[in-house]
């Protein structure tokens, strides 16, 4: 592929949104991807059928946007699966770089400029960066993914906000042709983010948490997910372990990642180990409160 910095031309990022219900949000979201600086963008939208207009809305949106294409609805159940579905089908393979979307939330100018700067200089294969949550009553808070990449980290967490995820086109389509192969076992995984992670990492690619907020990160009731502020959040993660949720999503993960790297299906046996998981609890999350929140289900047998 040509490099953009010799041919002197901008950056081709081809973005990836995944939308439902979300045509309240949609046209702050377009438009700030759309302004993105020093890059040229085309959106690919995928729409899991939806009842308040958001098909419709893109459609007539993307009759005056040539950088605007809309794939066909479909019925997909979750934000994880329609991505899946973007990588999959959509033909990244003559752009630069691959960036994920969300549809609610305001993107920095500068982010994939940032991200670019970041990949072509060698430091990095993939990139994300922390986000600045924010509530329709006005309050905002930081969140803070950017701290030490752990041995073990992405077999427990994701990198962040999957919408702040920019892969570099090859690593893209090695992760596409992963999905391809293990099409079924994927899209039983829950969260997106945390297999793109996972794979990159496990694949020996280098990621870069930029340490800078790159986006507004909306917040409410529809959020699958959501920033993990407050007493409400934090329990409901404390629920999720106690169903088996939680452990099941990270066996999930390490089996998928065994069997793409050519290994028999079956957990890491590390990770089924608790007197294991005890004593190397530091190289499982990058977050230090996380690590000890981790560290006490363990001692207290509730992972």
């Amino acid at each position: 592929m040509p490099n953009c910095d010799t041919l002197n031309c901008k950056p081709r990022v081809a973005v990836l949104l995944a939308a439902y219900n979300g045509v309240d949000w949609l046209q702050e979201q377009v438009e700030s991807i759309l302004l993105q600086e020093g890059v040229n963008v085309t959106i690919y939208a995928s729409v899991d059928r939806s009842e308040d207009g958001t098909e419709e809305w893109l459609r007539a949106y993307q009759e005056h946007c040539p950088a605007l294409c809309v794939l066909p609805v479909g019925v997909f159940g979750g934000a994880a699966k329609n991505f899946f579905r973007l990588l999959r089908d959509v033909d990244t393979s003559k752009y630069d770089y691959v960036a994920l979307a969300d549809q609610d939330d305001i993107w920095c100018s500068e982010k994939l400029l940032s991200a670019h700067q970041v990949i072509s200089s060698g430091v990095a294969d993939a990139y994300s960066a922390n986000v600045t949550a924010f509530w329709p009553d006005g309050r905002k808070k930081l969140i803070d993914k950017a701290g030490t990449q752990k041995k073990y980290d992405y077999y427990f967490e994701a990198a962040g906000p999957g919408c702040t995820y920019v892969l570099r086109c090859d690593v893209a389509q090695g992760f596409k042709q992963f999905l391809i192969e293990h099409w079924q076992s994927a899209s039983a995984v829950a969260l997106h983010d945390w297999l793109i992670y996972a794979w990159v990492r496990s694949v020996g690619r280098a990621w870069y948490i930029d340490q800078r907020s790159m986006l507004n990160y909306r917040q409410h009731a529809s959020n699958q997910m959501g920033a993990n502020t407050g007493i409400k959040q934090l329990w409901r993660r404390v629920r999720l372990v106690q169903c088996g949720w939680y452990r099941g999503e990270v066996e999930k993960i390490a089996q998928l990642l065994a069997l793409g790297n050519g290994q028999s299906a079956g957990i890491h046996p590390d990770l089924s180990n608790r007197l294991f998981l005890i004593k190397n609890f530091s190289q499982t999350r990058r977050n230090a409160r996380d690590r000890l929140f981790l560290l006490a289900l363990l001692l207290f047998n509730i992972y």
